[in-house]
Order: C-alpha cells, then structure tokens, then sequence
C-alpha cells in the first residue's frame, strides 16, 4: 500500500504488468492494424481517381469550413428524423470525443513522452480526462442502443432494403447481407463500448488498495460503479487482475479490428460522407451539369464516365432509405428507388474498380447485368429533387440520373412515348404537338390588347410556357393572370409566337443538345427585347431561366407569379381582396418550393384572401411530387399503377371539410385534376390554381367569366 501518496502522481499505468513478450504482440498487432487501415484507404481513393475528375473540392478553404459546420450541427441527418438524429449526435460526439483520447494516449505514451520524456497524461489533466472519456462513453453506447431499437423493434420499411427495381430471381435482388453489416456495426461498438468500462472497472477493483487509484476513482464514474458493483459480488484483486487481462486483450483487439475494417465496410461513411458534404453542389437540384454536345459520348454510359466526386457519392451513401421513402416513383411502384439505383452502383465500382488492375474494355452501367442500371429505372424519375433534398450525406443522385439518361437518347434508346414529343420541340418550340402561330390565340379572349415585348419596351416580361399557353384549363389561369396584372397597373407584354419551351424537362429528360438549343435561341430573343424583368406562372420555366441560363449568358431578374401577387398585394397595388370563406390545402410545387425555396409567397397570398389553410402533411420542401416532371407527364403511366397524382390527391382528401386544392403549376393543375379524378374526389373538393382564388377574391372570375365564353378548342396534357 502506497503512504501519503501526492496527487501530482495521479495517472494510468498504460501496459501495468504486462510482460515485454504481450508489449510487443501488441504494437506489432496495432502496426498490423493502421497498415490494413491505410492500405483500405489508398485502394479507395485509387478507385475515386479512375473516374473523371470533377474538381469539386474548390474553393478548398470555404467548401472544408461548410463541411465541418455540417457536420458539427448535424443539420442534414436532424432534418425530419429530430429524434435519430440526436441519437446519431450521441453516438458521433461519443465517438469523436473517445477518438481524441485515445489519440492523447498515443501522443504521451509514443510520441511526446519517448521523444522528449514529457508526460502530460496525469494529474488534473488525467482526471478531467477520465470524466469525458466515460461520458464519452455512455453517450456513444446509449446512442448505439437506441439505433438497434429503432431497427430492430420499430422496423422502418425503408430499412428493409427491399428492392423495387429487381424481381426475387434476379441474383443481385436479395440485399440482406446490407443487414447483417448493419447490426455487426452496432454490435462491434457497442462492445467495444461495454468492454472499455468493463477494463476501466476490474482495473479498479485490481488496484482497489492503491489510494492514487481508489480515492479517485470518482472520476471515471461508470467505472467505478461496476467496480462497486464487482466488489460487492465478491471480487477479489487477484481474480480481477486475471478478468482484467481477459479484458484488456478483448477490448484491444476489437478496437484494432474496428480501425483495420473502416475502409471496407459501412465503416468508411465516417470519411466518405464528409468528403461527399464537401464536394456538394450548393445547385444540385436546381442546375443539371453542363455537357460538351460535341463530344464524341454524351451523358455516362459507362462507370469511368462518372466524376470522383459521384464515385464518392455511392460510397458515402448510409442506406438511411429517406431518399428511398420520398421518391414518389417508389411510392407508386415504379421500379426506382434511389438508394437502391446509388448501392447498384457501389457494387459495380466495388466489383470492378477496386482491384489492382481494372478489367479490360468499358464497364457498362446501364442493362440487365448484375449491379446495372436498368432503363425503366431512369426513366421512372420525375426529377422532383427530393432524393438530393433530403440526403444527409450529400449524395446527388438526381445529377447522375440525367447524366445516364442523356447516354440512352444519344444512343437512341428511350421510350417511343417520347420521340413525338422530342420531334415536336425540335420543330415548334412546345411539348404539345402545337403550331407556334396558336401560342398566343389565348390573348384574344381579353378586352385588352397586351404589349408585344418583340417590338416594344416593357417593365416586366411574361415568359407564359407551354401548357399555360395551349392547354385549354390552364389557358383559363393564364386569362386570369393577365386581368390581375392589368388591374394592378402593370407594364407588361409577352413574346406571343416566337416564345419557345424553356427547356427545363428537356434537359432533365437528357435531352442536351436540344436544351442547349433552346436555351441559346431563348437568350438570344430576350436579349433582343427591352425590360427590366422576368415573370412566369410556371415553376419550371422561372427554375430554368432564374438557374440553368446563367451558364450560357442569359442573366435574368425573374420571379414567381406567386412571389410577384404577394408583393402586389404587400405594395397596395392590388385592392386588399375580399375574404373568401373556404378550407383549403396548398400543395407546393416540387421547382418552386423545394427546388427553389419559393414556400412563403403563395401561403401569404392565401393569407391576404382570408381562407383556412390546412396544411398537408407533406409540404413545402418535403412536399409530394404530382408526377409531371423529368418529363413524365409526356408519357402514360402503366394502368396497374398508382400514379403520384393519384397518392397527392388521397392525401388531401384526408382533411376533412376541405374545399379547394391549391396549386400553383401548369402541370400540378393538369396533373391533380387527374388525380382527383382517379380518386372518386372530384365532387368532395376543387383543384384551383393560386391565381384563380385570387381573382376570386378580387371578384375578377365573375367578369371573365361573361366575357370568356366557350373554351378554346386545342390539344390536352397527356397524363393517362
């Protein structure tokens, strides 16, 4: 027994007893361990390098300060999962804080104090120390225990790995080993969690009649009360040294093993996710990438095709199933989910770019092989964003499926539903099969003349788009649009026949060259014309001229319709409309409220007009697509399926007492009148677009509807 012991001596013996035979073992298994590490680590970045490079990792200084903070708040895994989110910041702080320590160590024991005979580890450092460890500790474990609740007893469908895209013969269908990784994950750490204070405790009892190790086990207070615990069951000192060196080796070798397996397993998010945090693109979902339409390959037809930074993508990919739970493709059973199209490509790049040498000829990425792409997977896609928006870990799948579809147009392998359509825009600038001298014909119902923004200056240009200048219902909107505007007093004119498609499903189809073409031709009319801004009712034309036309010149100040009535609204330009007295929803549209951030404007709208708002239970950015975009609503959807419009409008026929359903799209409007259709709704509630309650409100409908007459006869949106 130590006498009057002084507390500048307080620390840990690190290898107390250990002979020099099990000293050696040691460090020659640890070095073992950090070369397997290393070597996992160089094969991964060899695989990264085999692609293209992206060059997204520039601005190096802000992107790593953007990442760290990410990470640090935990913004992206908190969103809409509050709960494993605080779980997850249990188990990454406990971890962070137990990998410092266990580096301090290192430093005092093989560094610092062999090198220079200074050991900082003791005294009240060492005690302080020994607090966070343990807390470290408990946080890490409590964090890890409620993950296995939440997989194992609360059984989240999207963690099921259930793979729409494949049918049970396929050989690459069944994904169960994903779960066992999973829950040897957990397992491992916990563990390793568990055995740590177990080593900490049985220490304690060893070394019981030491006063420098007793007196202040308080300090390291898990420890110390299994150590209690132990005493108390009656374990000796002599017993405990033996226990302890079972314990010890334990506990060693699985921390080993956990560092040696990082790059090889699930492991590698730890790395991979922040490296995928910082190379995000701030414009994923609202900026398709530019391509080289004279290259000789367009798009990404084979593995080497895809940039580092996507290679990294697939790796850092947790396979959490939030992108898979928010496709609406996957909701309607469509053979796409994005999770399981970003694991298919992990597995071809694991398979095929992580040996030494890679295999001879292309690796293609699209067909019915193992591990491939399929085509009826790409084009399920709407293109709605929600996959990017809600990924924690910045994985871009939207990006990588438009760069794959663009390869099947160039080689000419897409659905026949579109070549129609393709040829229609090649030939008249509209979706709609349309001759350009009609695009205008809506004007002629007015009692007023609008300007001709060719020929004459105007405040503001009206970019109308396809559907709201052709398709008959939504002709009634853009009619009432122009009365609103006249009545507020608004300079304003259009580009009557000569307006062409934006190009915004055209490129997301993969369409590029043609988009190219459009964008070019677009920017060229209007910087021909005289104004001082952009406005449209159409999300998707304001998404392509606010984002995409930049890169080719065309810098614009556009807005919303919606975002444009509120101001009017705001600056007393418009009357303050009556009060209507309905109940109604909003549904947002995907390219104006989770694409581009535009929530606020309409619901202030609603506002002004005094209806009750009840809102979905999807909404702004996590609202439900209609199903229109990336080009789908120019092809049928398969009878036996239940189309996203369908699901849209059963989710608003919940609300009990409703009237109207809000839209504020061309497309959502021609797609949820469908869908109410389609759900037996459509003498439970209306679908009107913004505009039209409005002008409901400003007692507009009644005077257009005197003068309007029959309807002008032209060509629907097919959405069968």
């Amino acid at each position: 027994m130590i006498s009057d012991p002084n507390p500048q001596d307080v620390t840990r013996i690190l290898f107390e007893s250990f002979p020099l035979w099990m000293l050696v073992t040691f460090y020659v298994v640890a070095i073992g361990a950090i070369l397997v590490f290393l070597y996992g680590i160089w094969s991964q970045i060899r695989k990264y390098r085999r692609g293209t490079r992206s060059g997204a990792w520039t601005p190096f200084w802000p992107r790593l300060g953007t990442m760290f903070r990410l990470v640090l708040e935990h913004t992206t895994i908190r969103r809409r999962a509050p709960v494993a989110g605080a779980a997850h910041m249990f188990i990454f702080y406990g971890f962070t804080v137990l990998f410092i320590g266990t580096s301090t160590i290192t430093l005092d024991q093989d560094i610092t104090g062999p090198a220079t005979g200074l050991h900082f580890w003791k005294n009240g450092f060492y005690l302080i120390f020994s607090l966070a460890m343990d807390l470290a500790g408990l946080s890490l474990i409590g964090g890890l225990l409620y993950m296995m609740y939440r997989r194992g007893w609360m059984a989240l469908p999207r963690l099921d790995y259930h793979r729409p895209d494949r049918s049970p013969e396929d050989p690459d269908y069944d994904r169960s080993f994903y779960r066992r990784e999973d829950w040897a994950f957990l397992w491992l750490l916990v563990i390793i969690g568990v055995t740590g204070f177990l080593v900490e405790a049985v220490r304690l009892v060893w070394l019981q009649h030491n006063p420098l190790v007793w007196d202040y086990r308080w300090w390291s207070p898990v420890g110390a009360l299994l150590a209690q615990l132990m005493a108390g069951l009656g374990m000796e000192p002599e017993g405990a040294a033996g226990f302890r060196m079972v314990l010890w080796w334990t506990h060693g070798i699985l921390a080993l093993s956990f560092i040696a397996v990082i790059p090889y397993t699930k492991i590698k998010h730890i790395f991979t996710a922040m490296g995928s945090l910082m190379a995000r693109d701030a414009q994923a979902k609202q900026r398709m990438p530019m391509a080289d339409v004279e290259a000789e390959r367009i798009g990404f037809s084979q593995l080497t095709d895809f940039s580092d930074k996507y290679l990294l993508n697939v790796d850092a990919c947790t396979k959490c199933g939030r992108c898979h739970e928010a496709c609406p493709a996957n909701a309607s059973g469509y053979p796409l989910s994005p999770r399981d199209l970003v694991l298919s490509l992990r597995e071809l790049a694991n398979d095929t770019l992580n040996g030494a040498r890679m295999p001879a000829g292309p690796i293609e990425v699209i067909g019915t092989g193992v591990n491939m792409i399929r085509p009826e997977t790409l084009w399920s896609c709407r293109s709605c964003a929600a996959c990017v928006e809600i990924c924690p870990v910045g994985v871009e799948h939207l990006p990588m499926i438009v760069q794959m579809r663009r390869s099947l147009v160039e080689a000419g392998e897409f659905d026949t539903m579109l070549q129609p359509t393709l040829k229609s825009l090649q030939k008249s600038g509209n979706s709609l099969g349309e001759s350009k001298r009609k695009r205008p014909r809506w004007t002629q119902k007015l009692d007023f003349q609008i300007k001709d923004a060719r020929t004459e200056p105007v405040d503001v240009l009206w970019y109308v788009g396809d559907y709201a200048s052709f398709d008959p219902r939504s002709q009634k909107v853009t009619i009432t649009f122009a009365r609103i505007l006249k009545a507020a007093g608004i300079d304003f004119g259009i580009l009557f026949e000569d307006e062409q498609t934006a190009g915004n499903d055209v490129r997301r189809v993969g369409e590029e060259g043609l988009f190219q073409a459009l964008a070019e031709a677009n920017i060229e009319l209007l910087n021909d014309c005289t104004f001082n801004s952009i406005v449209t009712t159409d999300p998707h034309t304001f998404n392509t001229i606010r984002n995409e036309y930049p890169e080719f010149g065309g810098n614009y100040t556009i807005e919303h319709a919606s975002s444009m009535l509120e101001r009017l609204i705001r600056e007393g330009r418009i009357p303050q409309p009556a009060k209507l007295d309905y109940r109604v929803t909003y549904h947002d549209p995907c390219h104006l409220g989770r694409i581009n951030g535009c929530t606020e404007a309409p619901r202030q709208v609603l506002q002004s007009v005094g209806v009750e708002l009840v809102e979905l239970g999807r909404s702004r950015d996590n609202s439900f697509c209609c199903g229109a975009g990336g080009g789908r609503i120019w092809l049928p959807d398969p009878p036996e399926l239940k189309k996203p419009a369908e699901l849209r409008a059963a989710e608003a026929a919940e609300i009990p007492g409703l009237d109207v359903l809000v839209v504020n799209c061309p497309k959502c409007l021609n797609m949820l009148e469908d869908g109410v259709k389609g759900t037996g709704n459509e003498g439970n509630f209306r679908v009107l677009e913004l505009t039209e309650l409005l002008a409901e409100a400003m007692g507009l409908d009644k005077k257009g509807a005197e003068e309007d007459g029959a309807d002008e006869p032209g060509r629907s949106a097919v959405s069968a």
